[in-house]
């Protein structure tokens, strides 16, 4: 009966390990995170963001261009995150569910909750749609962070979201990012 019983235990404490292991494979596979190459003609790595891409300029979104994603994309998304201010990291742009081919945004995205090719915009924190460019309080500079996350998925967001919801979407579905940092004081 004991030989039984340890069997039956053993059987057990197997079943109940497998699916945890199989869930850690998988999540091992998806933290396999490809670097993409962001770049722009206008926003230079560590040097300011010119004036024009700016809340002190005629405040349009600059070109960005990377390269290509992964085979496993179904989306691209890009955001333009502030780091630095004061209150914690600031949205000025949220972008979301443009084909997976997808390798650059033009300069001057309309500020409008959908754009080409079936993609959104979310709302910034300035509870705007579109991009609304640094505006720092005066003082020290800030990093602004124009961010691409390539994503194995469509995300499930309605145009206009917010900064909260497009990264509870995002949440374990990124296969590919990469990153261009500016800088930006208030004259």
């Amino acid at each position: 009966m004991q030989f039984v019983k340890t069997a039956v235990t053993l059987c057990a404490a197997v079943w109940l390990v497998a699916p945890i292991s199989a869930v850690a494979a998988d999540d091992a596979v998806k933290a396999k995170v490809e670097v993409l190459t962001v770049t722009s003609k206008t926003v230079k790595e560590g040097k300011s963001v010119p004036i024009n891409h700016t809340g002190d300029g005629k405040d349009v979104s600059p070109e960005l261009s990377w390269t290509k994603a992964p085979v496993t994309a179904k989306s691209i998304a890009v955001t333009c995150e502030d780091p630095d201010a004061p209150g914690g990291v600031w949205f000025h742009w949220i972008v979301f569910n443009l084909p997976p081919t997808t390798a650059g945004l033009p300069e001057g995205i309309a500020k409008t909750p959908s754009i080409a090719a079936g993609a959104g915009q979310g709302t910034n924190d300035f509870e705007k749609v579109g991009y609304n460019g640094p505006a720092p309080p005066k003082g020290a500079e800030h990093r602004y962070q124009f961010k691409v996350f390539a994503l194995d998925k469509k995300l499930d967001l309605k145009p206009g979201c917010d900064k909260k919801q497009f990264y509870k979407a995002l949440s374990g579905h990124v296969v590919g990012r990469g990153k261009l940092t500016g800088l930006y004081k208030r004259p």
